[in-house]
């Protein structure tokens, strides 16, 4: 797999008939290895061993219905009261962050009303506060820490 914009970690990945499968802690189970799993994988490390996210804080693959329809968001955070505070959305390396990926996170947010959202296809990475009031976007100059995260709602 592709090297990420991210700190150097060792996972656990098995081949089973020919296709490669990688160990999620976070959901306790190999899930199969795609390039967006790739990010996902190592962006959920990055959170929580560099950036003290809380893993039991964290969903991955969390669904949705919106407008009557099933949707799934990447990856939401949760505050200590259990309440949705951002949403995370990944792509694979190959895919560029552009403003229909912004879009996407929006389109879940419109459900979830959450204040952050973060995306990162593993070599670029953005996280910003949503301003509700005047329909725009607040970015962090970097990913923020979990803590400083949670002292800004």
């Amino acid at each position: 797999m592709l090297q990420l914009n991210l700190p150097e970690y060792n996972f656990n990945i098995k081949n089973v008939n020919k296709k490669n499968y990688i160990f999620d802690a976070n959901r306790k189970k190999y899930v199969v290895l795609t390039p967006e799993e790739w990010v996902r994988q190592y962006y959920i490390r990055f959170l929580t061993e560099e950036k003290a996210y809380p893993s039991s804080l964290i969903a991955i693959e969390k669904q949705l219905s919106l407008n009557g329809m099933k949707k799934r968001c990447d990856a939401i955070v949760y505050n200590y009261n259990a309440e949705p505070v951002m949403i995370i959305e990944f792509k694979a390396p190959n895919i560029k962050i552009t403003q229909h990926t912004f879009d996407q996170a929006a389109v879940y947010n419109s459900k979830l009303k959450v204040d952050f959202l973060m995306i990162s296809n593993g070599l670029e990475h953005y996280c910003c506060k949503v301003d509700f009031e005047n329909n725009k976007y607040s970015f962090f100059s970097e990913i923020p820490d979990f803590h400083k995260l949670i002292q800004q709602i």
